[in-house]
Parts: structure tokens; C-alpha cells; sequence
């Protein structure tokens, strides 16, 4: 089995990710032993952001850790978890809202798309949508 870095690598559709990932020097931690969640953004739900967004992130690396790090829960919240709770702790500090009605999940305003990729050291849960922290949005 491979960690979370590697496995967002293999699974292709989160290029964006591990890029902004990178440029973050998150790969450390993400590769790291323990157990991390991580509401992964696809290719397309970094497509979505408005024009310039992305760019802006990467020329901005301590904003762009902060909302690297909202989209990562402690512990290894399994989508059995995840319907039973209603907010997780991030690595950034503050908490996302979980709902789950009729089968669906939803982080914040984002869809849950697939659940349960299990890797070395987490879990990681597909998600259509950016994850804006609230001190990010605000600005």
C-alpha cells in the first residue's frame, strides 16, 4: 500500500493537488507516519476556482499551506465515521462541517464524490470542491 502522497500521485485526477502540495512543502507531513483524513480536491474542483485563483495560490505560499491544511482531519475517518459526525478538527486549526443526509456527504458546501481510499497513513475522501478556511475567504 502507498501513503497519501503517493496515492493522490496514482490516482491521477488530483495533479493539482500534489502540485499546490508540493509547492506548499506539505509532502513531509502527508508522508509522515500516523493517521491523516484528507478532503481531496479533483483536477476539476481546482478548474472551478475563479480565474487567477490557483496562480495567485502558488505565488502565496503561506495562504496556500493554510488551505492545504483545512482540507486534512486528524485521524482516519472512515465514511462510517463520517456519517455520524457533524464537524472534523483540520490540520490548519479550525473545524469543517460534515452533513450527511440520504446517502450523501458533504464537507462544508463540497460533495463527497468517493469515500474510503485507504492508504499507508490516512484515509482519503474525494471531494468536488476548494475547501475556503474562513480567515481565506474573508480576504
Amino acid at each position: 500500500m502507498a501513503d497519501l502522497v503517493e496515492t493522490a500521485i496514482n490516482a491521477g485526477n488530483f495533479n493539482t493537488l500534489v502540485k499546490a502540495v508540493e509547492a506548499a512543502e506539505l509532502v513531509e507531513i502527508l508522508k509522515s507516519p500516523g493517521s491523516y483524513t484528507v478532503f481531496a480536491p479533483t483536477d476539476d474542483a481546482f478548474n472551478n476556482l475563479p480565474p487567477g485563483t490557483l496562480d495567485s495560490l502558488l505565488q502565496d505560499i503561506p495562504k496556500l499551506k493554510k488551505i492545504l491544511m483545512y482540507h486534512v482531519a486528524y485521524g482516519d475517518v472512515r465514511s462510517d465515521d463520517l456519517i455520524q459526525i457533524d464537524h472534523a478538527e483540520t490540520l490548519e486549526g479550525s473545524i469543517v462541517a460534515i452533513d450527511s443526509a440520504d446517502g450523501k456527504v458533504k464537507v462544508n458546501d463540497a460533495n463527497v464524490l468517493k469515500t474510503d481510499i485507504i492508504t499507508d497513513n490516512g484515509v482519503i475522501h474525494v471531494i468536488d470542491a476548494v475547501l475556503m478556511p474562513a480567515m481565506v475567504a474573508g480576504k
